[in-house]
Formats: C-alpha cells, sequence, structure tokens
C-alpha cells in the first residue's frame, strides 16, 4: 500500500476525533500495527489534537460550581417543602398537587379549581445552557483543528510537489545549457578556417558509410563527424585512427552519440597525419587497428 497517500488521506484524524465507526477503527489499528510509519503519525495526530484542545478550551466561570449546587438543592427540596397539606376555608385539610420535578408539569385541578404551576429554577437553567455552550464551542474548536490540520498537509503535499518541480526545471535548464554550450563549440569548429576537412569514405566492407574529421594542423585539435556508419555489434565501438607516414595512431574511440550521427565529438590532439581511418574494435579501443574491420578512411 502507498502509506504516504494513506497517511495524508485524513482517516487517521477522523480516527483520533472518533467519527469512525468500530469496522474502520478496527481496519485503522490493525493498518498501525502493520506499518510503523502509520502508527507514528497516528500517535502525532493524537497528540496534536489533545494539544490544540487544551491550549483552547474554555474555563468555565467562578460561580458555576455554585450556581449548579444550588439549582440541584432547590430542586431536591422543593418536594419536601410541596408535601404538607395546607387547610381551606372550612378548616378541612385537602392534599394540592404540585409538580416535583424541576421542569414545568402540568396543573393539577385542586378542589376549589385552582391550579398551581412551579416552573424550572433558573439556576439550573443557566447550568444547563452553559455546559451546552462548553460543548459546542469544544466540538467547534476540534474540527477548527481537524481542518487547520487538513489545511496544513495540503500545504505541506503542495511545498513538495513545487519544490519537485523547481528541480525538474533546474536539471533541464542545466542540460540545455550544456547542449547549448556543445553546440556554440561544434559551430564555431565548423567555421573556423583552421580546420582542414577530411571526407572519409566507406570502404568495401561498408560502402553506403560516411563520416568528417576536422583537423587543425596549428593546435592538433580533432573533431569528427559521423553522417553515415552502421551500427557496430554488441561489445564493440568505433575508433579512430590517424595515419601518419603509413604508422596508425591511435586517436579515440567514438560515443554512442557520436557513432549515430547525434553530435560533433572532439578526438585526441593528433601531431601530424595525412589520412584518417575508422575501424570496429573491442569496447575501450585497443593498441592496434584491426584492418580488416575498416569502415571508412579518406586522405587530407
Amino acid at each position: 500500500m502507498n502509506i504516504q497517500e494513506y497517511i495524508e488521506s485524513g482517516i487517521l484524524e477522523e480516527y483520533a476525533l472518533g467519527v469512525l465507526n468500530e469496522v474502520e477503527r478496527a481496519e485503522v489499528e490493525r493498518i498501525a500495527r502493520q506499518h510503523p510509519e502509520i502508527n507514528r503519525e497516528l500517535k502525532t495526530v493524537i497528540a496534536s489534537l489533545d494539544a490544540y484542545a487544551e491550549a483552547h478550551a474554555l474555563t468555565p466561570p467562578p460561580d458555576m460550581r455554585e450556581r449548579v449546587l444550588t439549582g440541584w438543592q432547590q430542586a431536591i427540596q422543593a418536594p419536601e417543602q410541596n408535601t404538607s397539606r395546607p387547610s381551606t376555608d372550612d378548616g378541612s385539610t385537602q392534599p394540592r398537587m404540585v409538580a416535583s420535578a424541576p421542569v414545568a408539569a402540568a396543573p393539577a385541578a385542586t378542589p376549589a379549581g385552582e391550579a398551581v404551576v412551579r416552573q424550572m429554577p433558573v439556576e439550573t437553567a443557566n447550568g444547563s445552557r452553559t455546559r451546552w455552550l462548553i460543548a459546542a464551542s469544544v466540538a467547534l474548536l476540534v474540527l477548527s483543528a481537524l481542518g487547520n490540520f487538513l489545511l496544513y498537509s495540503r500545504l505541506r503535499e503542495t511545498e513538495a510537489n513545487l519544490e519537485v518541480a523547481q528541480t525538474e526545471q533546474s536539471r533541464y535548464a542545466a542540460t540545455q545549457k550544456a547542449a547549448l554550450n556543445e553546440r556554440d563549440q561544434q559551430l564555431s569548429v565548423l567555421r573556423n578556417q583552421a580546420f582542414r576537412t577530411v571526407d572519409l569514405k566507406g570502404t568495401p566492407k561498408a560502402p553506403d558509410a560516411l563520416a568528417r574529421v576536422y583537423y587543425n594542423p596549428q593546435t592538433k585539435a580533432v573533431y569528427v563527424d559521423v553522417r553515415n556508419l552502421p551500427a557496430p555489434p554488441t561489445g564493440k565501438q568505433y575508433q579512430l585512427w590517424a595515419l601518419d607516414n603509413g604508422k596508425p595512431v591511435d586517436a579515440g574511440v567514438l560515443a554512442s552519440a557520436t557513432a549515430s550521427g547525434d553530435s560533433i565529438q572532439q578526438m585526441k590532439d593528433i601531431a601530424s597525419a595525412q589520412a584518417f581511418a575508422m575501424t570496429v574494435e573491442d569496447a575501450g579501443g585497443v593498441a592496434s587497428p584491426t584492418l580488416s574491420t575498416m569502415t571508412v578512411i579518406g586522405n587530407l
């Protein structure tokens, strides 16, 4: 599974808030046991939410405890005070029905048709309202913390993607700069009148092969421009030779890009040469050419 994608899905925050059902919670716990990274992230989420709730918790008013206790005392004492039997006008005692609960009760009719209604104590109502407000505030704070955490996760993911994009852009810019530098160098070679051009034409072994050597007798620099060469066998490379008074001098091996005609390659400096040729040799080059594999040759 993709651990990072699972962590950023928000299910760990939902677990910490207790909004998942039993099956979902069990699944999260199972995955957390199997993956230490997820287990650590889950603990971090729980700790973060706890710290946020504790930092933004509302402190009840100082007199809240006394008001709640007073309201409950009144609610308990009220039934005892209303159990007395008041005398009627004729001197007889009749029970009067009153509400014994702290909430408003339906009126009870007395023999004289009188109804007695006792309302809920004001202190108890205020206490319930305050508790409800505290609970609502805590819930809002928890939801706010979850929203902030999710936003932070998305921001972190966006920053990571931006960093990757910047890295790719820098790499692409560096590649393009290197390519431009190489092209500028090649163009300077082609325009330099000091370079002599040597066309290397195919031998009977490869009659359609064609390459070109640029040789500067003053600086001894040598460049190769491949026009058409057969692909060498696996483990083989083309090797350039300079012929100085009939003696072959190693001028270096061709890179794969050069052999395919994608660029001009600078070879080894040659002090003196009257001709150039190419043979197919083992990768890395050899000390003496294999004449049977000569592919192209040309004279100055």
